[in-house]
């Protein structure tokens, strides 16, 4: 859409406004797949929901494809909008409940690693397509997206179904089956089979294939363990679980990556063949970066990442908000200021994608509770796509009325809160199950608010046999 935009409001001769409603819409259609989805994929099963995905996705980018009108487009951007909703909450709850603890960091930030494969794709496509005759480009540039969305839903077919939810429905045995053949040995698939039971209040001697489950394993009486009576580690974990995604898009990478042949233009960038090329520039440096991501989650650790990350957007928007004052109040062309501001976008979106931009989908994906892990996961998606449509239908409108250089300054603002939200309440879950999340939560929770300051001189927390073991000496 990046690069269909400008198309678009020439072929259709929209305005500035409608312009940003069909970029911005998405996020807030979204809301209904991504809400959707937790429901549907406790009922019919994580697998068969990433086939509905994929099947919406198909069926909204054809209807973009062959939009006639603005009408059309905007119902084609509905649907489409609606499929990703559905496939911005399964892919990580899925790949997260398939991975073994070692790998799931690299694993699960995989579906945020080809969303930056197709932003890439996307602005290749873009300046391909941009030599089309301008009633076709823009048609191409959206329609193709239906390709990939038939291969998903074959090739998921062939892939087995999430072990965890089949717990949840009792059936031990084929979760047994799927333990085994993803997991390094049969003892290891025993155990992790025994600690998904005990998650799910299956008790330890249930071992027939079928067994009976209570009817809340299908999302009943979820939102009000959520939101009404939580516990204080529920309400912990809702919380950093939602604040990641709030922070991750009002950072203002969907209005980098929406917007950047408008940030380009601004920068001095006239060619608009050159504004697609500095575009490309920017996917290509974002799947790099997270590629870079994908190899380190498990090495270093989630908090290390995601703290260099912020602290690397911080700097980079603070560069480019500079800039592009300096160029916005200058009368002739500053070289210097347009090529740091270039730098200093590509710095950006480096520093998002090597860290907050798959972390936010890997922690929220990995620190529910199992029976919650689905709906709680919605609730960050859905908070995710709320900001994010947000933040794509002002930034044309923000800019004008404070600058495009005070844009980023206030995008700079909120990342410095993130940074702080995101040391203060978000604890390492490198190499936990997804059942130790809870014990891990309630003890980083205790650590936060107990009176250490004046009683205890340290709190030690190691790990060993995937036990937390706890020793406080007192001052």
């Amino acid at each position: 859409m990046s690069g269909a935009g400008p198309f678009i409001q020439e072929d259709l001769k929209i305005s500035d406004v409608q312009l940003e409603i069909v970029m911005g819409i998405i996020e807030l259609y979204s809301l209904i797949g991504a809400y959707t989805a937790g429901r549907t994929s406790d009922r019919v099963g994580r697998r068969y929901t990433i086939v509905i995905a994929a099947a919406i996705l198909f069926v909204g980018d054809l209807l973009m494809g062959f939009a006639t009108n603005y009408a059309f487009l905007m119902v084609g951007r509905f649907v489409a909008s609606v499929g990703v909703g559905y496939a911005l909450l399964i892919a990580p709850v899925y790949t997260a409940e398939l991975a073994p603890a070692a790998s799931r960091g690299f694993l699960t930030s995989f579906p945020e690693v080809f969303i930056n494969a197709g932003i890439l794709l996307g602005y290749v496509s873009n300046y391909a397509f941009s030599k089309l005759p301008l009633n076709l480009g823009w048609r191409f540039m959206l329609g193709i997206g239906a390709i990939p969305s038939v291969f998903l839903a074959i090739g998921v077919l062939a892939m087995p179904e999430s072990p965890r939810w089949l717990v949840l429905q009792g059936r031990l045995g084929d979760a047994k089956r799927v333990l085994d053949k993803t997991l390094n040995s049969e003892e290891e698939a025993q155990l992790r089979l025994a600690d998904i039971k005990e998650a799910a209040g299956i008790p330890e001697e249930c071992n027939d294939d079928v067994v009976p489950v209570p009817k809340r394993s299908h999302g009943e009486g979820v939102w009000k363990e959520l939101l009404l009576h939580p516990t204080p580690t529920v309400k912990h974990i809702l919380i950093a679980g939602v604040g990641i995604h709030f922070f991750q898009q009002t950072s203002g990478i969907d209005a980098v990556v929406l917007y950047s042949p408008k940030i380009f233009e601004k920068a001095g960038i006239t060619s608009k063949s050159d504004q697609f090329l500095a575009t490309v520039a920017v996917g290509f440096t974002k799947t790099v970066f997270i590629l870079v991501a994908t190899f380190l989650l498990d090495r270093i650790g989630r908090r290390p990442l995601l703290l260099s990350s912020v602290g690397g957007m911080i700097v980079s928007l603070a560069t480019l908000g500079t800039c592009l004052t300096i160029i916005h109040h200058s009368e002739k062309k500053v070289i210097w200021a347009v090529a740091l501001a270039i730098a200093s976008v590509l710095s950006f979106v480096a520093s998002f994608s090597m860290g907050l931009g798959p972390i936010a989908w890997v922690y929220s994906s990995e620190i529910f509770p199992l029976r919650l892990r689905a709906q709680g996961t919605s609730m960050g998606t859905a908070m995710n796509r709320l900001m994010c449509q947000i933040i794509s239908m002002s930034f044309l409108s923000l800019y004008k009325a404070i600058t495009i250089g005070g844009a980023f300054f206030l995008f700079m603002g909120v990342a410095i809160v993130s940074w702080v939200f995101f040391y203060t309440l978000l604890p390492e879950t490198q190499g936990r199950t997804l059942e130790e999340m809870q014990v891990l939560f309630g003890t980083f929770f205790k650590w936060r608010d107990a009176p250490t300051a004046l009683n205890i001189a340290g709190l030690l927390i190691v790990e060993a046999d995937s036990k937390i073991l706890i020793s406080k000496t007192e001052q």
